[in-house]
């Protein structure tokens, strides 16, 4: 088993879940078996409790397990099924180590950070990287792993403790790590500025790990000048040090990638059984990159939602638009709207945002109401979909927005003034949807409003 450690420097969201999907996806169009683990260093067990402003939306996978949305970009990249125990919290691992205290397996020995926590750390990586996320059923070959936050926090702590001691179990040849930093460049000079990728790389250095593979992230390409400087500084040769500068699209980042010859040297550093030709593939993939820049027809879609201010909020419903609208060669413009912005309070409260607001949702040629959770915001989305329905244009409600849609219908058209679901008020004499007692019993009492 070959593992690849993506760690990131700076800032937090920088595009490690980017970046160690591209890797991935390189590999697995060299025939390789690849697959995937994220590493949150939250307390919290999973993400299903979080708010969307927190951490994005919460991505479901096949087994039910509530993750983070680099997951999703995993299996959408790499075209593989992954499952709960791909998604590793701090949580998760104190949870474990603390039940086998418990049980007596550590024979009334003082329960420590090392070696007991780094230790369950290392096994959970190990198991987890054997098990096939494949249709065929055949073990991975090269396992990526992505550890969340910026290296420093104290949170991510044992993590980084424990793949030091990792890379001496499985040998170097076994194990290399891709650290992902950040290339300010200030408006005022245009200069691009090398010092944070230093300072970034000398911390992970004190910490017991060394960087294969620096993956700049940058506005513009990088200069050579910069590239031999940050080589210099941080110990690597220049082909080590990886420019990913802002492109048109994610799904450019592998072709990058693979043209500043990264597979060349991971097959080098790791003895990947592989052939460098040609690619079937890859040439797919820039086709499609291809297409996408080249889209000449627009499409809008008024997404009308509770969480608009963050548009990882709605992942996995913007890369379905997206996906939906390349297929017919068309170019997305999604349009967020706060669906209280449409209610008549803010009228009230603040005229200029209501105009705005349903300025966007008129000159929009499809409306989508996604899901969420609590009252807040229902009668401005039920708004939306009167509008929609009214002017007879495209909409789609993806579970609360289809069960707001029946609402709508129910008051609009059979005259139930009071029609409602029984979860926002149980006392309507038309309850046209029923709040299920026994989802409420599986999600223990969640104030779900707070989600």
């Amino acid at each position: 088993m070959k593992y690849i450690l993506v760690t990131g420097g700076v800032i937090s969201g920088i595009g490690k879940g980017i970046i160690a999907s591209s890797v991935g996806t390189i590999l697995k169009s060299c025939g390789l078996h690849v697959t995937a683990i994220k590493i949150d260093p939250y307390i919290n067990i999973d993400a299903g409790t979080f708010s969307p402003y927190e951490h994005g939306e919460v991505f479901v996978l096949d087994d039910g397990g509530e993750v983070d949305l680099d997951l999703g970009n995993y299996e959408r990249f790499l075209d593989i099924r992954l499952i709960r125990d791909n998604n590793i919290t701090t949580g998760k691992i104190y949870q474990s180590v603390i039940n086998k205290e418990r049980k007596g397996d550590y024979l009334g020995k003082t329960v420590q950070v090392v070696p007991h926590i780094t230790d369950a750390i290392q096994e959970w990586v190990m198991k987890q990287a054997t098990i096939s996320v494949d249709e065929d059923g055949v073990e991975p070959q090269v396992c990526v792993i992505e550890l969340g936050g910026t290296v420093g926090d104290i949170e991510s702590m044992p993590f980084i403790e424990a793949f030091r001691q990792f890379q001496f179990k499985v040998k170097r040849e076994n194990f290399c790590n891709i650290h992902v930093s950040l290339i300010p460049q200030p408006n005022t000079t245009g200069e691009q500025k090398t010092k944070p990728t230093q300072n970034s790389v000398r911390e992970l250095r004190g910490l017991g790990l060394s960087a294969d593979l620096i993956v700049c992230r940058c506005t513009t390409p990088l200069e050579t000048s910069v590239k031999e400087k940050i080589s210099m500084f941080c110990h690597v040769e220049p082909t080590q040090v990886i420019c990913v500068h802002d492109v048109s699209s994610i799904y450019r980042v592998p072709l990058l990638l693979e043209d500043q010859g990264v597979v060349r040297y991971l097959c080098e550093r790791l003895n990947l059984p592989i052939e460098m030709r040609p690619r079937k593939m890859l040439t797919k993939w820039k086709e499609m990159a291809d297409r996408s820049d080249r889209l000449l027809e627009h499409v809008s879609i008024a997404l009308v939602g509770k969480y608009t201010k963050l548009a990882d909020s709605y992942t996995s419903v913007i890369k379905a638009l997206e996906h939906s609208a390349l297929a017919i060669n068309h170019k997305l413009e999604v349009k967020y709207i706060d669906s209280a912005d449409l209610e008549t309070t803010t009228l009230q409260d603040d005229p200029v945002k209501y105009h705005e607001a349903w300025q966007k949702l008129c000159s929009a040629h499809g409306v989508l109401v996604p899901g969420g959770f609590g009252a807040r915001g229902t009668e401005g989305k039920m708004e939306a979909i009167s509008w929609a329905r009214k002017q007879n244009k495209p909409f789609l409600g993806v579970c609360l927005g289809m069960q707001l849609a029946v609402c709508e219908f129910a008051r609009s058209v059979l005259g139930w003034e009071d029609a409602n679901s029984t979860e926002f008020n149980p006392e309507s004499k038309h309850p046209v949807e029923s709040y299920m007692e026994m989802w409420n019993m599986l999600t223990n009492g969640t104030d779900t409003d707070l989600r």
